[in-house]
């Protein structure tokens, strides 16, 4: 824990404007190893889906079960299930994708209440920075899912789509579910289209829906559109002291 809190304080200082040369080059280090531990963790998951969404809904909610069913169908076609390895809305996607045999991941954040990794995890990695972690969940991803959450989830969200939108990253499908909960963000969406803050095209990168056939056929297209193998297409170096994932 105090190694963890020292880590959690020198990510504010160094958010907070210039340190000192040496800190900087040590708190540059750090995050250079954080890389290196996260791409040797996830690097054999194969194509994955990663699904965004609250830590705060529980088992019963009917998000956290709408979350469970969409994840299996997911894992059904061959992706690996990729989360933030927390609870609510992430523990039921990887609880779904474990139900049906499918591969469940988490890129957990480490926080000074400790988030522990959900119990429906084949394999996880713990991350001491929030923007490490997210470009992880990003960088082994052919598909979003964005469910009902927070400024956490909205944060991913916009992420994804702006590396789409400026053609960062490819085209890979968006899903934004319940068009309930997200009402007002649709319409705010819609208001950046009519004001010319986005292209009129760029609301087409993404797809609203309330159902998980749907879903389902949107993420579907991708392994057609990308040419996916949904097999693990890297083997590991042993002299790399590197592992499968069975």
């Amino acid at each position: 824990m105090s190694e963890l809190y020292s880590m959690t304080k020198s990510e504010i200082k160094f958010l907070a404007g210039p340190q000192s040369r040496w800190k900087e080059l040590i708190f540059t280090l750090r995050v250079v190893i954080e890389f290196i531990k996260g791409f040797r963790a996830l690097h054999f998951l194969g194509p994955c889906v990663t699904i965004f969404g609250s830590a705060r809904f529980v088992d019963g909610h009917p998000f956290y079960e709408k979350t469970e069913e969409l994840a299996g169908r997911i894992a059904q076609l061959g992706f690996t299930i990729l989360t933030g390895g927390g609870p609510g809305i992430m523990e039921a996607a990887n609880k779904g994708a474990r139900e049906v045999g499918g591969r469940s991941v988490g890129c957990n954040i480490q926080l000074p209440h400790e988030q522990k990794p959900n119990p429906y995890l084949d394999k996880w990695v713990n991350i001491k920075f929030f923007f490490v972690r997210k470009v992880l969940l990003v960088k082994y991803s052919f598909a979003f899912v964005v469910m009902p959450g927070g400024f956490g989830t909205l944060d991913e969200y916009f992420e994804a789509l702006t590396l789409i939108q400026t053609k960062m990253i490819q085209e890979f499908p968006i899903v934004i579910f319940d068009t309930e909960f997200h009402e007002k963000l649709i319409a705010h969406i819609d208001q950046m289209k009519n004001a010319g803050t986005i292209s009129e095209e760029d609301p087409q990168l993404f797809l609203f829906t309330d159902s998980v056939e749907e879903a389902v056929a949107y993420i579907k297209n991708s392994i057609e559109k990308f040419k996916l193998q949904t097999e693990k297409p890297y083997q590991p170096f042993r002299w790399l002291l590197e592992h499968p994932f069975k």
